[in-house]
């Protein structure tokens, strides 16, 4: 790696934090402002860098970053959120997703005349949902309604899980013979032993964290990487036995965020950040030349191409979502399905695995990516304009704005807001398990467990200018 990759994994670093506040307040879109990075410091601008399809700084890079955000995206899924949303979920990551994938690759071997592995690749990868500008939206707009709000965060982050296995099998086809001797071994490989390794790995890992708590303590900044180490760790176990290590990952998140276990905000605030700037700096590495190769060679199939991909997702969900949801969580969960990092990180697999040919699945990709980031990612500038919260009115309060507004607070100063006369709410927001097995709790807090947040907060009409002080050890 040389030192001018290496000083623009810290420019990245330095611009993500100093424009962080700027690009929540004017929602511009994060991945459009690090594209534009890229191109002013590659071969199109100063010149300073320059990546390939096959470069193994952008391999390294492109799955670190796919490894941490399948990890982070399955720690954070809610089970209460999912019961409560079934049907509506289940709607969106079946049916929805694998028609939608379904339409662009019979597009992409109409149009783009692939073949049909190929084509199948290419349809996965530009049904998913971009966790990054999903966030985008959920994040920077606290009237998104609540139904709409779980219905995306849930999408955004469990989809790939539909769809990766449909590049790995298509993946597997291109590069094996169809007799039943080879697809049986692959088959178990993929499917059982990476999720398997990754299951024992979450299982293991939660029970020796806790243990470690309860015997002599872990320090919270080493809690957080314990969290990327798990990620990796299950990824690495996976990839020895020679199944699926993004699996893994995914499973081992899945299965720390099915233990109940009272893991505090640390556990995950490294593994999401380590996740985001991967991805930034990826898509600097993007946009120094690569993604712009979707403009390249663009004609009337080409362009038609890219119209079905972007329309398809919407088009599923029109005519499968219930009429009896209502309008505005409908519209925006109907229309907000952005392409960008993880549509092109999927596409980038067969291009490592070394699959004849794999290159040609870019340029569309990259195209679509344009276009939706575009389209998307411009859309979210003006949302909160179109949708602006009557004064003297506030929204439910969220589970999300909660988190996304807090900061940590010692009990000394606790102690002084209170001295002050500031008007201070203890929240109990510990685990069901942790809150019944502990034999401490806070004099006049009220009790809020994680999973149903949300609602009971709107319930309880919690005041919106008074502090809100939080607690889960």
């Amino acid at each position: 790696m040389s030192v001018t990759t290496l000083a623009l994994i810290g420019v990245v670093i330095l611009v993500a934090a100093l424009l962080s506040g700027l690009v929540e307040r004017t929602r511009f879109p994060q991945v459009a402002l690090f594209l534009l990075l890229g191109l002013v410091i590659g071969p199109l601008g100063l010149g300073l860098v320059h990546f390939d399809l096959h470069s193994q700084i952008l391999q390294t890079i492109a799955t670190l970053g796919l490894v941490l955000v399948l990890f982070t995206d399955a720690v954070s899924v809610n089970f209460s959120e999912v019961r409560r949303n079934r049907k509506l979920i289940r709607l969106v990551l079946g049916p929805g997703t694998l028609l939608t994938a379904a339409i662009i690759a019979l597009a992409a071997w109409v149009l783009l005349r692939l073949p049909p592995a190929f084509a199948a690749m290419l349809g996965a990868s530009l049904a998913s949902t971009d966790p990054v500008m999903m966030r985008g939206l959920l994040r920077g707009a606290p009237d998104v309604p609540t139904e709409a709000r779980h219905v995306l965060a849930l999408e955004g982050g469990l989809n790939d899980l539909v769809l990766l296995p449909i590049v790995l099998v298509a993946m597997e086809v291109i590069t094996r013979t169809a007799t039943m001797t080879d697809w049986v071994p692959a088959a178990i490989r993929l499917f059982l032993l990476g999720p398997a390794a990754g299951v024992v790995i979450g299982f293991a890992g939660v029970a020796v964290l806790e243990r470690v708590r309860r015997w002599m303590g872990v320090r919270r900044d080493y809690e957080s990487l314990y969290a990327l180490g798990l990620a990796f760790t299950a990824y690495g176990a996976a990839e020895a036995l020679r199944g699926s290590g993004f699996l893994a990952a995914f499973a081992a998140g899945l299965t720390i965020a099915a233990s109940d276990a009272e893991l505090c905000d640390c556990f995950l605030d490294l593994g999401q950040a380590g996740a985001e700037m991967f991805l930034l700096f990826t898509f600097v590495a993007f946009g120094s030349s690569l993604i712009w190769t979707g403009l390249a060679g663009l004609g009337v199939l080409s362009l038609a191409f890219a119209l079905v991909a972007l329309g398809a997702r919407s088009a599923v969900l029109a005519v499968l979502l219930p009429r009896r949801l209502e309008a505005r969580s409908r519209r925006l969960i109907v229309w907000f399905g952005p392409r960008a990092l993880s549509t092109l990180l999927l596409v980038l697999l067969p291009v490592f695995a070394g699959l004849p040919n794999a290159e040609s699945l870019f340029a569309p990709a990259a195209l679509v990516v344009l276009l939706s980031i575009v389209v998307h990612g411009g859309a979210l500038m003006v949302f909160e304009q179109k949708h602006p919260v009557p004064n003297g009115t506030a929204p439910p309060l969220e589970a999300s704005q909660i988190g996304r507004r807090s900061e940590r607070i010692t009990l000394e100063e606790l102690k002084a807001l209170e001295a002050r006369g500031e008007r201070v709410i203890l929240l109990d927001v510990r685990k069901e398990n942790s809150w019944n097995e502990s034999d401490q709790k806070a004099r006049g807090a009220i009790r809020l467990p994680p999973d149903n947040a949300a609602p009971l907060a709107a319930e309880l009409a919690l005041p919106r200018n008074d502090w809100l002080v939080a607690y889960c050890t």
